[in-house]
C-alpha cells in the first residue's frame, strides 16, 4: 500500500463516486480502481459496495478510513514541516540528555549563547540514566552524559552496544560527599562512611528493578542506613538543607547556577567501603557526525573540566 493509494481510496470516499474523484484527484478512473483492487487484495477486505446506484463504505471500510486518514495526515504534517517550501523557515534542533550535572547545564548555557535561539530548537533534559540511552538512541537527542565505573561498566557497557551507542572519556574524578556548607561535617577534611550513617543519603530515582547499575551516584553498592529518592537538583539542595542530607558526586560542582551554599568534601575510603572513580563522558551513535552545535557543546564542557581539574 502507497500514500497515493490512500489519497484515491480517502478520495473516492469523500466523493462518493469514482468519476468525481478522477475529476478532483486528475487521475484516470481505471487508475482509481486499480489502486482500490489492490488495497483491498493486500487487506484482505472490502473498502466500497458498488451497484448501479453508485459507491458506498462497506463497514469494515469505514473503519479503514478512518485509519487511512489519520495515516495521511501525519504525511501530511510531515510535509508541512519538512517540505522544500518550509526548507529555509525550519529551524535546526540540537538537544542533549544529561544524568543532573550542574556542570552540563552550565556547559549547554555557554554553547546556547553562542548561536542565534531564532534559527535553533535547544533542548536539555536532565533525566534517567535508561532514558538519556532511549534519547541518543532514538535520536531525541545528540548527545548524552553518563558516567561509568568498575561496578557499571559492564552493565553499562551491554546496554550501550545493544543500542549501537559509544561512551567516549571526558574526566575521572574520585568520590566527594556533597552537603550544605553548615552540615556538621561540611568543615571535614575527608569523610568516612562511618561519619555519614546518622544522615540521609540522597539518590536521582532510576525507577528501574536494577536501578544500583543505573545510579546517578557511585558507591551506589554500598548498603545506606538511610536514604532518599529525589527526581531533581533543586529537590536535592533543599534536603540538603532542611535534613543535612548529602549525596556523593563528582566533586565537579557549579557554583554559578548551584550557589555557594553548598561544598563537596573527599570521600575517605575504607577496607569495607573502597573509593571507586568516577568516569564522565559523554554517549552518542556510533559513526555519527556530530552537528557544529554538537561540536560545540562539547568544546564548553570539555573547557569547563579542564578548569575544574587544575
Amino acid at each position: 500500500m502507497t500514500l497515493q493509494q490512500l489519497k484515491y481510496i480517502i478520495g473516492v470516499s469523500e466523493t462518493g463516486s469514482i468519476n468525481k474523484a478522477s475529476e478532483c484527484l486528475y487521475v484516470s478512473q481505471p487508475s482509481l480502481t486499480a489502486a482500490i483492487k489492490d488495497v483491498e487484495h493486500e487487506f484482505s477486505i472490502t473498502i466500497f459496495n458498488r451497484s448501479s446506484k453508485g459507491i458506498s463504505l462497506t463497514s469494515e471500510g469505514k473503519e479503514f478510513i478512518q485509519y487511512a486518514r489519520q495515516v495521511y495526515a501525519q504525511y501530511e504534517n510531515l510535509v508541512d514541516r519538512f517540505g522544500d517550501e518550509n526548507k529555509f523557515k525550519r529551524k535546526k534542533h540540537f538537544a542533549v540528555s544529561t544524568q543532573h550535572y550542574s556542570f552540563a547545564v552550565k556547559s549547554f548555557v555557554e554553547m546556547v549563547k553562542k548561536f542565534d535561539t531564532s534559527e535553533y530548537e535547544f533542548a536539555i533534559n536532565e533525566t534517567r540514566t535508561l532514558a538519556i540511552v532511549e534519547d541518543v538512541a532514538t535520536g531525541r537527542s545528540e548527545i548524552g552524559i553518563l558516567f561509568l565505573s568498575d561496578f557499571n561498566r559492564k552493565a553499562m557497557t551491554k546496554l550501550l552496544n545493544a543500542n549501537d551507542l559509544v561512551f567516549e572519556k571526558l574526566i575521572t574524578c574520585d568520590a566527594y560527599v556533597y552537603l550544605w556548607k553548615k552540615h556538621p561535617l561540611a568543615k571535614e577534611k575527608s569523610i568516612s562512611f562511618e561519619q555519614l550513617k546518622d544522615y540521609p543519603c540522597l539518590s536521582f530515582d532510576q525507577n528501574e528493578s536494577s536501578a544500583f547499575y543505573y545510579a546517578e551516584e557511585i558507591l551506589t553498592e554500598n548498603e545506606y542506613p538511610k536514604m532518599i529518592k529525589t527526581t531533581d537538583r533543586a529537590t536535592n539542595l533543599n534536603l540538603m538543607v532542611g535534613l543535612n542530607a548529602y549525596t556523593l558526586c563528582s566533586g565537579i560542582i557549579c557554583q554559578e547556577l548551584n550557589g555557594s551554599e553548598f561544598v563537596a568534601v573527599p570521600f575517605e575510603a575504607d577496607k569495607d567501603n573502597p573509593n571507586s572513580k568516577m568516569e564522565i563522558g559523554y554517549i552518542t551513535k556510533k559513526n555519527i557526525v556530530l552537528s557544529d552545535t554538537g561540536e560545540d557543546y562539547l568544546k564548553e564542557l570539555k573547557k569547563y573540566l579542564a578548569r575544574c581539574k587544575q
